[in-house]
């Protein structure tokens, strides 16, 4: 996935260390042997040579280096995947302040649909201030459904960062693909009459054009905040049985606003 991605002035990324520390403590503790001489060798040739080269080989190597395994209790991270994103993390602590946001474009750039996946999943640890939005934004482009997961799913990032419109896209992109939006952090917060017409804009299209409706829309819509006429519609094409089974428990017992 090949992305120009806008360069917006240099700062400093607000790393959020305390997590970082967590998640290197938690990684370490279940390597095995072979693994953690490995790791520990690889710490080590960043500290001594902290650019995006070294960051960039030492993270294909992760690859060969380490068990694939998802690891326990950890919003689906693989070893691999973390591996790279703590490797990232290390040489962006050791850049001057100026240089982390260009380094982090750079590497993100760089790296395979794998690699840009661990830099998505732990956007959030990278950058608390948000400075990283526009590489979000058209990282979310892609067609990949794996790299847009990384972007969409089991991260504050977007709820943190996204305008209304921009996280209204990210949610209709991620019931498009299939995704399973109750992984979708902060969505609830973010339901709105806006995104309400969108959910039945989408949800119309679905049906016009006889297709599956998405398993994830009812989970789009504040039920409570719908029009007297968007809710009888809905009750209309639940009785009709048009709309999926499960539509009952969320019409049961709302009413429109």
């Amino acid at each position: 996935m090949n992305m120009d991605v806008t360069a917006p002035p240099s700062a400093a990324l607000d790393m959020r260390h305390d997590c970082l520390a967590e998640q290197r403590q938690a990684f370490t503790q279940q390597l095995d042997d072979t693994e953690l001489q490995w790791w520990r060798q690889a710490q080590a040739r960043l500290d001594q040579r902290p650019d995006a080269n070294t960051a960039a080989l030492l993270s294909s190597q992760c690859k060969r280096s380490l068990k694939e395994p998802a690891l326990p209790n950890n919003c689906g991270w693989s070893n691999v995947q973390l591996a790279r994103a703590l490797l990232q993390a290390q040489v962006l602590e050791q850049q001057p302040l100026a240089g982390q946001l260009p380094l982090l474009r750079q590497l993100f750039l760089w790296g395979d649909d794998q690699e840009k996946i661990a830099t998505l999943k732990a956007l959030d640890w990278l950058d608390s201030r948000g400075l990283c939005v526009e590489l979000a934004l058209q990282a979310g482009r892609t067609s990949n459904s794996l790299v847009f997961a990384a972007l969409a799913l089991d991260t504050l990032y977007p709820s943190r960062h996204y305008s209304e419109r921009a996280f209204h896209q990210l949610v209709l992109k991620a019931l498009g693909m299939g995704l399973d939006v109750k992984r979708l952090i902060g969505l609830t917060q973010r339901h709105s009459v806006t995104l309400n017409q969108l959910a039945l804009d989408l949800l119309d299209e679905q049906l016009a054009a006889e297709r599956t409706v998405s398993v994830g829309l009812p989970r789009v819509i504040a039920f409570n905040l719908l029009s007297p006429a968007q809710h009888q519609r809905l009750i209309g094409l639940n009785q009709q049985q048009r709309l999926p089974p499960e539509w009952c428990d969320y019409l049961a017992g709302t009413s429109p606003n």
